[in-house]
């Protein structure tokens, strides 16, 4: 199914001063999105995974803000200092009431129940397959709903090994998981080992239906990437190729097993 396009309707609200300068306006649908924008001419790796990597987040039912083409139109770009392109479209996420972000000094107040630490976990295995080397012990890329006590999984820019197209896809090692940092170990410190592998073996019966779901999803993903982003469509299916091989899948469950127990003692 294509992403909607939409179309800023007034000036930016707010610059994040974050890694890529992402920006918040009020769109057509009168819904606030943050939207990441080619800042060069180059091509625009990052967002074509930003776009991939939301695709398959809402193929897997993690829980992930809806996303856009926005077109930020020039006179609303009036006060931002970071260079952009006019002409090309941003990617927006739509913008999410009662969340809150998860700096590491932070993730105490994340309250330490199962129904915390499955999602967690399935959102690590989300990462170690799509090979996402941007969410680990210092940078959780994770919101949380306060109300609903649930995490809402953010930012998909560096998945194949961060937005790297021109080799195959390597696996995480286990310093570059969620797995490895203090949020994990506060999800699991009163919750025993035998309780932690349980959830595991549900999450290999819920990882064979995501892929399958997620093959699905895949139809018309390289038509959305916005030709002005200069994404090859040819190295977008070359590599969801890759992400879907049998071997790939296989070895992501090892890996991500392996590196599971290493951080549950």
């Amino acid at each position: 199914m294509a992403i909607p396009k939409l179309y800023s309707a007034k000036r930016i609200e707010q610059q994040f001063h974050t890694g890529e300068e992402p920006v918040m306006v009020m769109c057509s649908d009168v819904n606030l999105y943050v939207c990441k924008y080619m800042r060069s001419s180059a091509t625009a790796y990052k967002l074509g995974c930003e776009l991939i990597g939301a695709r398959l987040a809402k193929a897997w039912q993690l829980r992930t803000p809806d996303i856009a083409q926005v077109h930020i139109k020039p006179a609303h770009w009036e006060g931002i200092n970071v260079s952009h392109s006019l002409s090309a479209p941003a990617i927006g996420g739509r913008w999410m009431d009662g969340v809150v972000d998860i700096p590491p000094s932070t993730c105490a107040k994340v309250p330490a129940k199962t129904k915390t630490l499955g999602p967690l976990m399935k959102i690590a295995l989300f990462d170690f397959w799509t090979a996402n080397e941007d969410r680990n012990a210092n940078n959780a890329n994770l919101m949380f709903d306060v109300a609903r006590e649930q995490l809402v999984s953010i930012d998909y820019g560096c998945i194949f090994n961060t937005a790297t197209f021109e080799y195959s896809l390597s696996q995480l090692t286990s310093t570059d998981t969620i797995l490895c940092s203090d949020l994990f170990r506060h999800l699991v410190l009163n919750i025993d080992r035998q309780t932690v592998l349980t959830i595991a073996g549900r999450l290999k019966t819920d990882y064979d239906e995501s892929l399958r779901q997620s093959s699905h999803a895949t139809t018309g993903i390289v038509e959305d990437i916005p030709q002005e982003w200069k994404v090859p469509a040819e190295i977008v299916s070359e590599k969801l190729r890759q992400l879907f091989d049998g071997q790939w899948a296989a070895a992501v469950w090892e890996n991500f097993m392996e590196c599971l127990n290493e951080n549950i003692g």
